[in-house]
């Protein structure tokens, strides 16, 4: 027993250092691309960590600023014109709203967002950190947006900093050339940083570096909150929080199906939430749980809560210690890990196959990634979730049909031959295959216009799924066509709670309480009778006549 809590123990410290080590280049990199300063994203980074791991999820969620977050927020500093006290405000909103989101049932949704948007997602924001960081790898200010990266970039062609180009294009060797079994030892981020800034050192680079690194403790800031204020910034403050919940909820799914646990979402965002308020309390930079800092932590042999915890403790101490160090760090040597850092975001495994790919999941994966590089990346999430749903809508919707068939047997055909006509007294059990739903209603309601002439129609469906309000309309429609036409509707239901929806919206009274049936036999033996009685009616009259 106290072996095995040893061994625990000793994976959780072991897991900390890892992911500390991980983590610092990051925060470092993620601090001076948003504008905030390398030091709020490592405050940031040990702030919400260390509160997340206390109140947070069970297993060792090593959160703090990740690539997609960066994005979000120095968009935000931008449309704010670089004023730290109103970002901080969209900050703090950002984690009561994480706050009231775990009281919910929404946080289950993430599982069901399709992978085309994931996917699209995270290529856009991979390859927006890529170009951001073109301009600080030729040693120029970096850019607030793609558009204005891309058009400094060539701007700047004439005005490269050779040094700067030089110790860039080194880091960049360094990351990618690191072999992945040495990469899980000493990540090939730190070893970068360590060589790149000793050689800029030693060397006399003339480049631009990080300069200053607080090692005090951040001052606590109460953000000046105005009704006017919190209006207008409140559709940032949503923006955020839906970006820092989303890549926690995905991290959580990560670290669950490694761990083989399970994990509550509501906890773990009621976590985020309030570690995301005291960072805004410190003017820290915002974060969520980082898969690549959770994935290394559990892969060194973390299982435990106690590694978040843990991990803010190491990453003190490293600030202190070499906050002389970081000082140094030039930022050709930050934009150089943000370049490799972008690249693994990228959907690689999806890009092998995606000439295999269904047309409709690259449609809406092209429409994300657009959308999310260009204009806006909420918006690309939910244009990606719409195109998505009526994509799904479309093919459930094509899958629906009609089948048919015409019930004949030896008592029928006897009765026919007393009809004035030949066929034209038919029943036909009519079944719904498929999902009966406002994306099918339309196309079922054509189908219909086949089957004019038939008598006695038997309206079949068997699914347990409940109709939407668009159904119900269409199957209202379906039966006032069909009565006007004389036919006379008979409905088989297998669910009960389908015909207490048809009997709240008046349906069953138009056809009729003693003509809905659960059971397809019994519903073709009533017609039968009811056409034998028809024809001995007819009979009569006619040798009566």
């Amino acid at each position: 027993m106290i072996k095995t809590r040893l061994k625990i123990f000793a994976g959780d410290i072991l897991g900390a250092l890892n992911s500390a080590i991980v983590a610092l280049p990051q925060a470092l990199a993620f601090g001076v691309a948003t504008g905030f300063g390398a030091s709020a994203g490592v405050w940031g980074a040990i702030i919400l960590c260390f509160v997340a791991g206390i109140i947070g999820a069970k297993i060792p969620l090593v959160s703090g600023i990740t690539g997609p977050v960066t994005i979000v927020v120095a968009s935000v500093m931008h449309a704010l014109n670089a004023d730290i006290s109103s970002v901080i405000l969209v900050i703090f909103m950002a984690g009561i709203l994480q706050i009231i989101l775990s009281l919910t049932s929404l946080p289950a949704i993430v599982k069901y967002v399709p992978y085309p948007v994931i996917s699209g997602f995270m290529n856009g924001v991979g390859i927006i950190i890529i170009i951001m960081q073109i301009n600080p790898l030729l040693g120029c200010p970096i850019m607030s947006n793609t558009i204005n990266s891309i058009t400094a970039v060539f701007q700047n062609l004439d005005n490269i900093n050779c040094h700067a180009l030089f110790i860039g294009l080194l880091t960049l060797l360094i990351v990618f050339a690191v072999p992945k079994k040495f990469n899980k030892i000493i990540p090939s981020q730190a070893i970068a940083l360590v060589i790149c800034t000793f050689l800029s050192v030693k060397l006399g680079l003339n480049v631009d570096r990080i300069s200053e690194v607080s090692v005090n403790l951040p001052a606590l800031t109460l953000p000046k909150a105005h009704l006017h204020e919190v209006i207008t910034y409140f559709h940032y403050a949503v923006m955020l929080a839906i970006v820092l919940s989303a890549e926690s909820l995905l991290t959580v799914l990560v670290g669950d199906s490694l761990l083989k646990t399970k994990t509550s979402s509501k906890t773990m965002l009621l976590g985020q939430g309030l570690g995301n308020m005291v960072c805004a309390l410190t003017g820290s930079l915002p974060g969520s749980a980082a898969t690549m800092r959770t994935v290394a932590a559990i892969n060194t042999g973390s299982t435990t809560r106690l590694t978040a915890v843990i991990n803010p403790v190491i990453l003190i101490i490293l600030l202190f210690k070499l906050s002389d160090f970081v000082a140094q760090i030039p930022l050709a040597v930050l934009a150089g890990i943000l370049i490799k850092i972008g690249y693994d975001i990228i959907d690689v495994k999806l890009l092998k196959v995606i000439k295999f790919a269904p047309k409709d999941d690259l449609y809406v994966l092209a429409v994300v990634f657009i959308l999310t590089v260009f204009y806006n990346l909420i918006v690309a999430v939910g244009a990606g979730i719409t195109c998505a749903a009526l994509l799904y809508a479309k093919r459930t919707a094509d899958s629906t049909k009609l089948v048919q068939k015409t019930v004949y047997d030896k008592d029928i055909e006897k009765i026919e031959k007393l009809l004035d006509k030949d066929y034209k007294h038919k029943i036909r059990v009519v079944h719904i295959d498929g999902q009966f739903f406002f994306g099918s209603a339309t196309q079922l309601i054509s189908q219909f216009e086949e089957i004019w002439g038939t008598k006695i129609l038997i309206l079949d469906y068997s699914s347990d799924a409940l109709l939407d309000i668009s159904a119900i309309f269409a199957l209202e429609d379906i039966i006032i066509r069909l009565l006007a036409q004389k036919v006379r509707i008979q409905l088989v239901l297998k669910n009960e709670n389908v015909k207490k929806q048809l009997e709240t919206h008046g349906i069953i009274s138009q056809i009729g309480e003693d003509k809905i049936f659960y059971s397809e036999v019994e519903a073709i033996d009533y017609a039968k009778n009811r056409l034998k009685d028809k024809a001995e009616t007819r009979k009569k009259h006619f040798w009566q006549s």
